[in-house]
């Protein structure tokens, strides 16, 4: 063999030598593959069996009720109010705190008006010279010695003095800024020193005793009348509200009127806390289950269904909740068994004993 045939013949014998040792590797995986799916069918086939879970179970609802639409709310209080001098002056006094309870009456801001003093001072004195004019002119006219006309025309001055005085005492007392109904004092806006003037606000109070939810309904619910029954979701409570009042005209920019709705008596909220309005959207079917049948889920909303003794998971889309049942949108069908009491700790799959 010449040297060519030599060079030629070098690969092959390279090749032949690379597979036989490839093929090992090759065994060796294989071998190492089905020892792990050996290892995995053993592990999965001593895995503990589920316990028989204890449960109680109540059927999926169809019932024809009242659709309604959830609209959000607030909190709002019935007695609130900005309160704003109607006289110009330096705040001589704030006499309350942010937080505080007052009473009607109490004093809140007192306005230093010297001005208002003084012209009060003069119309005191004007009141009595035109008061002591009258006497005079009155008993010389008795004596013959004045004219009728006199009297008259002091009788008028001292008329007209007289609501100089009330004027200005009336201006005074502007400066007495009092709590017009029983209160909590929620915003402060001066400290004593400062100019108070005409129309700008100086305290902010409302009534926590007496609150209602205000919501914006779409026109397109309109017609519900003064009185009647909303249920409403506040804090993890459901109350049942009544319709207080309803704007007569909607707002132009959103479509919608404003609500308001009274809350039952003796109701532990805040101003300003979120609420839900189940408002009325005409009659239906609906499924309906127990609220303990579902439970959150990170963001989800979950059920355990009783499929055949074993426990099936399902996601599901709630509704309005009201005496005690939540309505489901989505996920599950009338007549299904759904667990009720005993799902806290159930898992996919798990067998189940169904409790009376």
């Amino acid at each position: 063999m010449n040297s060519f045939s030599r060079l030629q013949t070098r690969p092959h014998q390279k090749a032949g030598t690379a597979r036989r040792a490839v093929a090992p590797s090759l065994f060796l995986a294989a071998a190492l593959a089905l020892a792990g799916c050996g290892r995995h069918d053993a592990e999965h086939a001593s895995a503990p069996a589920l316990p028989i879970a204890k449960v109680r179970v109540a059927a999926v609802r169809s019932v024809t009720d009242t659709r309604r639409i959830d609209i959000p709310g607030t909190v709002r209080p019935v007695d609130s109010a900005r309160l704003a001098p109607k006289v110009m002056g330096t705040v001589e006094t704030v006499a309350v705190a942010l937080g505080q309870s007052v009473k009607r009456g109490d004093l809140l801001v007192k306005i230093s008006v010297n001005e208002i003093v003084a012209k009060l001072a003069q119309a005191d004195a004007g009141l009595n010279q035109s008061t002591r004019d009258l006497e005079r002119e009155t008993g010389l006219l008795a004596k013959g010695a004045s004219t009728a006309e006199m009297v008259r025309n002091l009788e008028d001055r001292q008329h007209m003095m007289q609501a100089m005085v009330a004027e200005a005492r009336t201006m005074l007392a502007y400066a007495t800024i009092t709590a017009p109904f029983d209160g909590v004092i929620t915003q402060k806006f001066i400290n004593e020193g400062d100019l108070a003037a005409p129309g700008h606000p100086l305290i902010a109070i409302e009534n926590p005793a007496r609150l209602r939810i205000e919501a914006e309904v779409p026109e397109a619910l309109a017609g519900l009348a003064i009185g009647a029954a909303v249920p409403v979701q506040l804090g993890g409570m459901e109350l049942a509200g009544s319709v207080a009042e309803i704007a007569p005209g909607s707002d132009a920019m959103s479509r919608t009127f404003l609500a308001k709705i009274d809350l039952p008596a003796g109701v532990a909220v805040r101003s300003g806390q979120f609420a839900r309005v189940a408002w009325p959207n005409g009659e239906g079917a609906a499924l309906v289950v127990p609220v303990s049948a579902v439970s959150l889920f990170g963001q989800m909303e979950r059920v355990f269904v009783n499929n055949n003794g074993r426990a099936d998971l399902r996601l599901v889309k709630t509704g309005a909740r009201r005496n005690g049942t939540v309505e489901i949108l989505a996920g599950l069908a009338a007549g299904e068994q759904v667990v009720i009491e005993g799902g806290a700790t159930l898992r996919e799959g798990q067998p189940l004993e169904v409790r009376s």
